[in-house]
């Protein structure tokens, strides 16, 4: 079992920034994929941005250059640094980690939220 704790949401006037983080506990591996996704009222929850266990990072169009996703895997955590945020940014974000087997089965774990609101 896997459990997933984000930290790091508030409110923040636009062009500001702020740094989420994402713990995990559990039996989580240097290799699990981990990610960030979003959902706003009235939409469908989206990705943001996603690393894999070797580092390599993908991100959504409307976040690129604004946003870096990176992560600790000594401390089993998963950070989102977000920089020029707008108001369409906010949202309630949701860390994800995708753990795959040795036997190929996936599983799939989610945090329970944390609220990003980017206002004047």
């Amino acid at each position: 079992q896997v459990q997933l704790v984000e930290s790091g949401g508030d409110l923040v006037q636009p062009g500001g920034s702020l740094r989420l983080s994402c713990a995990a506990s559990g039996s989580i591996f240097s290799g699990t994929y981990m990610g960030w996704y979003r959902q706003a009222p009235g939409k469908q929850r989206e990705l943001v941005a996603g690393v894999t266990g070797g580092g390599v990072t993908n991100y959504a169009d409307s976040v690129k250059g604004r946003f870096t996703i990176s992560r600790d895997n000594t401390k089993n955590t998963v950070y989102l640094q977000m920089n020029s945020l707008k108001p369409e940014d906010t949202a309630v974000y949701y860390c994800y980690a995708r753990l795959t087997t040795a036997t190929a089965q996936i599983y799939n774990y989610w945090g329970q939220g944390t609220q990003v609101t980017v206002s004047s």
